[in-house]
């Protein structure tokens, strides 16, 4: 096997991995979620009476659950706003949000969408015009029509403190507030999925001041909420998640540390500037008064599923991590909820009426890192290749017979040695596609030489050189030949080559490296900018 069709060999293969790692990393990894690791999770009360799975989703209504997209902004990074770093971090942030929604997402086909809360990282602190761009973005990664749904999907949404801020801030910029309704909806409302009743609440003004406006327009509806009577079982949403101790374990689904309870109060009014978790008194009187059969949460941007104790027993919240890989999430998820569609006669189990299943994205910090292990590995082998691969046998040969031939032609031996050393010759450097220097020792047309028996000396023309002086002088000729471009040692062996010849062979090495990457990037670049816009213009 030729070196060149080894190369080509090589090339071809290094292109079929990178086809294979961008299709995977761009588009199949996408996928996963609907073709093998999650699907609709089955309501306990209905799974011994299901038939067939049509049947059993009949029964029930399917509801996709996503928490803080956070689009990323000027506030984001402290970057200017349109600086390219911030534009192409905005593209790569939504372009993942957008394949993970059409094509993780969607494919399950939800009767409703639930946003938890934060579309906008900075969205309190945006000017209208910023606002409104941010607006445009969520839109274009979800879907969202102008009647408000995503393609044809009924979407829900709760307010986030990215959204809206904490009441600390609500007092001294109200029009936060009447731009987000505007668009989002009311802060504080209900609605019913089946026959299950959701209950959503702003949890950034219900730690602040009982007097304060804002805190008491949230706690007056939920003071509406507990006087109704419990006619189906409620789920309670809340973008803050509720009181848990320090440490409390979050399940083998969390990834990161566990983050601890920070509360800052403005010192003027007490209103609350930020804070981890709702307060101890406000999480148990929302239970009390609510009296929800399970709790979603989102904030922490890590998934966490705790169990808080009522009165009426013990009620499991779900915080539902970041859909964004750009959040401090290595695993963005969401979350599958089947409600129930059946009307409750009996409702001392609440908690049948709703299941859930926590569904993974991608790992794109992961993809990326594979990207760059796979470009340096791609530069190493085409480097290496031509002294490793399967064209090495034929170099190690031409090494090992440059010098055997050296070695012949410095050696001294009796007899026909000697002989041959006397005859007239020259040596010519020949150098082969690899940069190695061969000597081919070619002879010359004897002179006509006279003999002196009482001498010995050798004439020719009308000078007389003794045969050993003679040797000497070719054999130093030969020395000063070799010398310029190889060095050897005491007994004539080829040390290394000269300088000269490593920089062209290095020289010889990048120019090839370089021309077989443009061959690789020729055919993978075109594909990697399809499938990016694709997904990008795809409605």
């Amino acid at each position: 096997m030729t070196m060149r069709s080894s190369s080509s060999k090589m090339t071809i293969f290094l292109c079929c991995i990178w086809v294979l790692s961008l299709l995977y990393g761009e588009m199949i990894s996408f996928w996963v979620p609907y073709l093998w690791t999650c699907s609709w999770p089955q309501l306990p009360s209905h799974s011994s009476k299901m038939v067939n799975e049509t049947a059993y989703l009949g029964r029930t209504v399917k509801v996709a659950v996503l928490a803080d997209p956070q689009l990323t902004d000027k506030t984001s990074h402290g970057l200017a706003t349109k600086s390219l770093a911030l534009e192409m971090i905005q593209f790569y942030t939504d372009l993942y949000m957008r394949r993970s929604f059409l094509a993780s997402v969607l494919p399950f086909k939800p009767d409703l969408i639930l946003f938890l809360g934060d579309y906008f990282d900075g969205g309190p602190h945006l000017s209208d015009e910023e606002w409104q761009n941010s607006l445009s973005r969520f839109k274009h990664i979800f879907n969202i029509d102008h009647n408000g749904r995503s393609s044809g999907i009924p979407v829900y949404y709760i307010s986030g403190n990215h959204d809206i801020g904490y009441g600390g801030l609500l007092s001294r910029y109200p029009k936060v507030i009447s731009r987000y309704e505007e668009e989002f909806g009311p802060r504080n409302h209900q609605f019913s999925v089946g026959k299950v009743e959701f209950v959503a609440v702003d949890s950034q003004t219900l730690d602040g001041p009982k007097h304060g406006s804002w805190t008491s327009k949230s706690w007056n509806f939920v003071k509406n909420i507990s006087t109704d009577g419990i006619l189906s079982p409620r789920v309670l949403l809340t973008h803050i998640p509720l009181y848990r101790p320090d440490w409390t374990p979050c399940g083998v689904q969390r990834s990161s540390r566990i983050i601890n309870q920070r509360l800052t109060r403005s010192p003027n009014d007490q209103e609350i500037m930020y804070q981890d978790y709702l307060t101890e008194e406000t999480s148990g009187l929302l239970l009390d008064m609510v009296r929800p059969a399970l709790v979603l949460s989102g904030h922490d941007h890590d998934q966490c599923t705790v169990t808080h104790l009522t009165r009426d027993g013990h009620v499991t919240e779900h915080t539902v991590g970041t859909l964004s890989w750009q959040q401090g999430n290595l695993y963005p998820s969401f979350m599958l909820l089947s409600a129930s569609n059946h009307a409750f006669t009996n409702i001392t189990n609440p908690e049948d009426a709703v299941s859930t299943q926590l569904c993974f994205l991608p790992m794109q910090t992961h993809i990326y890192i594979w990207y760059l292990s796979l470009f340096v590995f791609t530069v190493l082998v085409l480097i290496i290749w031509p002294r490793a691969g399967l064209g090495c046998w034929n170099w190690q040969n031409d090494i090992l017979g440059s010098i055997g031939r050296a070695l012949s032609s410095m050696t001294s031996k009796v007899g026909n040695k000697e002989k041959d050393d006397d005859d007239p010759c020259e040596y010519e450097e020949i150098w082969d596609a690899e940069g190695s220097m061969h000597l081919v020792k070619k002879a010359l047309k004897k002179p006509d030489v006279k003999h002196s028996i009482d001498s010995r000396s050798v004439g020719r023309s009308n000078v007389m050189v003794r045969p050993s002086a003679k040797k000497q002088d070719l054999e130093s000729s030969f020395e000063l030949k070799i010398n310029t471009d190889v060095h050897l040692d005491d007994g004539g062996k080829i040390l290394q080559k000269s300088d000269k010849v490593k920089r062209k062979s290095i020289i010889l090495q990048i120019v090839r490296t370089l021309r077989l990457l443009m061959v690789i990037a020729a055919v993978n670049i075109p594909l990697y900018m399809m499938l990016l816009f694709k997904d990008w213009s795809e409605q």
